[in-house]
């Protein structure tokens, strides 16, 4: 397995890369607070292929180093730098979920690589974003379980309850421990782009589940709203995991913007 070197800190990462394609653009999933790479299966299943993708296991889960926290959403940030730059890509589009929706804003302040992101779940600063509502102790199975209810919505669980096993059983074996994950919620509580997003000129896709109860759709809606490139795309009814819940539309969603961003030649 790959991996990216960021001042010593080793991050591993996959590669779906199709026969045919740009080999310095590509698809790079940035993830949420806590959570395995089971998270981006949803959406890496519509992109691989057609795209170049990348998927980082974040630094503190998986097999990336997990140095001792705290951690700052720069320091992540840079890490998918280090990925790319070891992929040789120069154009990436990051896909980020919560946490990984703040890197990869940061990600675009801090170098010209990006060329669009879509963020999912995620707020402009860190104080509307309830990480405890996110994570559950993987050594916890029962915890595990039972934070389901609040990340997906009652009418997604009544329709598909043979996917919640299953959900919890990835997790289980896919996400960070106590440790980590204090170090990435010390990352969330350190982020404010508040007062900077005027100079973010990045394409962004700002989606957003309606009754997301770990970030409200306000702090999406204040988001695209500050961004000079934003567009909200809000998906109804879904709760904090909305590219599981709502995946068709979030694909949808996602690959129309990528289409439309490709090798943007007015992004960074």
């Amino acid at each position: 397995m790959p991996h990216g070197n960021n001042a010593g800190v080793s991050i591993r990462y996959e590669v779906d890369a199709p026969d045919a394609g740009d080999p310095d653009e590509a698809v790079v999933f940035c993830g949420d607070v806590g959570l395995g790479a089971w998270q981006f299966g949803w959406q890496h299943a519509a992109l691989a292929g057609p795209h170049t993708v990348i998927t980082p296991e974040t630094r503190g889960v998986g097999r990336s180093d997990a140095p001792p926290g705290p951690y700052t959403v720069e320091a992540l940030a840079s890490d998918v730098d280090a990925v790319c730059a070891a992929e040789g890509v120069r154009n990436a589009h990051l896909v980020g979920y919560g946490l990984g929706g703040m890197v990869a804003l940061a990600a675009a302040l801090g170098s010209s690589r990006p060329a669009s992101l879509t963020v999912v779940g995620a707020p402009p600063a860190g104080d509307a974003y309830k990480p405890d509502g996110v994570w559950a102790d993987p050594s916890d199975a029962t915890a595990v379980e039972r934070s389901l209810n609040g990340l997906l919505s009652a009418g997604f669980r009544e329709t598909h309850p043979d996917a919640l096993p299953r959900i919890a059983e990835w997790r289980l074996a896919e996400d960070a421990g106590p440790e980590a994950f204090e170090a990435h919620r010390a990352a969330v509580d350190g982020f404010d782009l508040s007062d900077r997003l005027y100079e973010l000129t990045t394409p962004t896709l700002v989606v957003h589940g309606t009754d997301d109860a770990a970030c409200p759709v306000t702090a999406g809606e204040t988001l695209a709203e500050g961004l000079p490139r934003g567009e909200l795309h809000a998906v109804e009814d879904a709760r904090h995991l909305v590219g599981v819940e709502a995946s068709a539309a979030v694909n949808d969603a996602l690959s129309g913007w990528l289409a439309e961003h490709a090798a943007d030649p007015f992004s960074g």
